[in-house]
């Protein structure tokens, strides 16, 4: 193997959302860095940040029925029950929310938890609050999909946070997608969050790395449980 076919190999794809900003902080870089020497060195590690930042690694999906992956890389912060958001239509019982915090320095494009039709999306503008708080669930704004899967429907929803300031969302009401397929992003540093159906037994804990399309985050097909028995090595 040539060293360009292993550069090609080990070399993480970039978003095309990500090469505005990677090309305005490599111009402001460039001018800045003309005039002042040293702010270039630190420009040029702010470019690389904003590189890094916008990665879009392929990822391995499990497929089976019922399985729910996570929508996010991050860390689990909250499971347990909680009443989805209204606008989504879900009702007013509590169902079985997984939240998954990403910080950053996480992948942050987004990927489908279930394959499914995305019934409905519903947009709501709010606070910039951190999303790792209980309350940035219903005071940041957010991004809704509700996806009818064969099992059951769930919502998984974005939510922005401290210094997010833009969702984006690339499917429709109507559409299809598959488990693990991208579906959006959150500019910089948000929070995502899954509601099952009550019953479902979460496969994940709290502090948990999560790998978006790939962690299993629940089986809609296995019995109700409690939680899972973890260790921290």
């Amino acid at each position: 193997m040539s060293l360009i076919d292993t550069i090609k190999r080990t070399a993480v794809p970039i978003h095309r959302e990500g090469w505005p900003f990677i090309a305005i902080a490599a111009a402001i870089t460039i001018v800045v860095g003309w005039f002042v020497p040293f702010i270039f060195w630190i420009g040029l590690i702010l470019t690389g940040w904003v590189t890094y930042f916008f990665r879009d690694p392929p990822r391995v999906t499990p497929v089976g029925a019922g399985l729910v992956v996570a929508p996010a890389d991050g860390t689990v912060c909250m499971v347990g029950p909680a009443t989805p958001p209204a606008e989504l239509g879900l009702g007013n019982e509590p169902m079985v929310r997984i939240c998954t915090f990403m910080n950053v320095f996480n992948c942050h494009v987004n990927r489908a938890p279930i394959a499914g039709a995305v019934t409905k999306i519903a947009y709501r503008a709010g606070k910039f609050l951190n999303a790792e708080l209980e309350k940035a669930s219903d005071d940041n704004e957010r991004n809704g999909l509700v996806i009818e899967a064969g099992e059951g429907r769930i919502a998984v929803v974005q939510i922005a946070g401290l210094v997010a300031r833009r969702i984006v969302c690339f499917v429709r009401e109507g559409e299809s997608v598959q488990g693990g397929e991208r579906f959006g992003l959150i500019r910089f540093g948000s929070r995502l969050d899954v509601y099952l159906p009550a019953g479902t037994a979460p496969k994940v804990a709290l502090g948990q790395t999560m790998v978006a399309g790939e962690t299993v985050l629940a089986d809609l097909n296995a019995p109700a449980g409690g939680a899972p028995i973890t260790r921290v090595s």
